[in-house]
């Protein structure tokens, strides 16, 4: 007889490969790509920061004592990986019709039943990611509850939140006056450091507001014979050096970006990061990180397996100050 549940097919190595392996739609910030992801060989990462301050040098009298510089400043801030464990069981009946008595193929149908689960269970995990990445973005990084704060970025950083608000309630309002003042805000911010573009993720209110403002309009009324006002701008368009993009993202009741918000961020700035530490396995011990792990117990009196799925991601924000929330009114 074949033990299907101590075959190689389903040990840590092979459980892993596969819930790394699977295809899945990862959400709008994964199919960007805007988080630079790393595996890391603990459970704690430190970041460390150098600010360096620019300032105006005085002048002053001829042979009078100059102004000293100073060394830069280092910082340390050591953040904790979050461990985000999924379990599940797979009971025998699930598998008991699989396969024929003596038949050696066994495991193509119990395999089958353990990716649709892992499948599952891997949707999960991605849109837990997507939950803690935009956590990130925004500056706080929430818990899978909604409301438990992992983080607070701009505390840790000792820095405050940039916002600038849009009136869409006033006719006379220049939106796209309002988008290069936001610009100038993640300029401010980033420094030198270089990005390629801007896009705002935008809850559904602000998205509209700023689509059906009059002096939107306006600026489209020319481009292409107005050919952007005729046609559903399908939540992405592009103003003012901006790509605009409603967001739609919501489970569980929590909204990803609340509907009459936007935050405005900096593309290909290098300054979002996803780390993953290791399991904790003993298998995993200091060895680097994967985005997810899966590994199985067989239950008592072999009733079944139960199938352990983990993922410990950190993603972070290393310039909360260059993402700009915007606000309506």
């Amino acid at each position: 007889m074949l033990d299907i549940f101590n075959d190689n097919a389903f040990s840590l190595s092979s459980l892993t490969a596969t819930i790394n392996e699977m295809d899945y739609k990862p959400g709008r910030l994964g199919e960007l790509g805007l988080f630079r992801e790393t595996g890391i060989n603990t459970t704690t990462a430190v970041v460390e920061s150098i600010n360096g301050v620019l300032r105006l040098l005085p002048s002053t009298e001829r042979g009078a004592p100059a102004t000293q510089a100073v060394g830069d400043k280092r910082q340390m801030r050591s953040f904790i990986v979050p461990h985000i464990p999924y379990d599940s069981t797979v009971l025998a009946a699930e598998v008991q019709n699989v396969r024929q008595f003596g038949s050696e193929d066994a495991l193509q149908g119990v395999q089958a039943v353990i990716n649709n689960r892992l499948a599952m269970m891997n949707a999960n995990h991605e849109v837990t990611l997507e939950f803690l990445r935009m956590g990130a973005l925004k500056g706080e990084i929430l818990d899978g509850d909604g409301s438990t704060v992992l983080y607070n970025l701009f505390d840790e950083f000792g820095v405050t939140q940039q916002t600038h608000n849009f009136a869409f309630g006033t006719t006379t309002t220049d939106t796209r006056k309002q988008a290069v003042a936001a610009r100038r805000l993640v300029d401010d911010a980033m420094g030198a450091q270089p990005y390629s573009g801007l896009r705002a993720f935008c809850g559904a209110d602000f998205f509209d507001g700023l689509v059906n403002h009059k002096s939107t309009k306006e600026a489209y009324q020319r481009w292409q014979q107005g050919e952007a006002l005729r046609n559903d701008p399908n939540g992405t368009f592009r103003y003012a050096d901006i790509n605009w993009e409603e967001y739609r993202g919501s489970v569980g009741g929590n909204d990803f970006v609340a509907s009459n918000e936007a935050y405005l961020y900096p593309e290909d700035a290098d300054i979002f990061r996803t780390w993953f530490a290791p399991a904790d396995f003993v298998e995993t011990v200091n060895t680097i990180g994967l985005p997810r792990y899966a590994k199985q117990k067989v239950m008592d009196f072999e009733k079944g397996v139960i199938v352990h799925t983990q993922s410990n991601p950190l993603p972070i924000n290393l310039k909360p100050r260059a993402v700009i929330k915007l606000t309506m009114s």
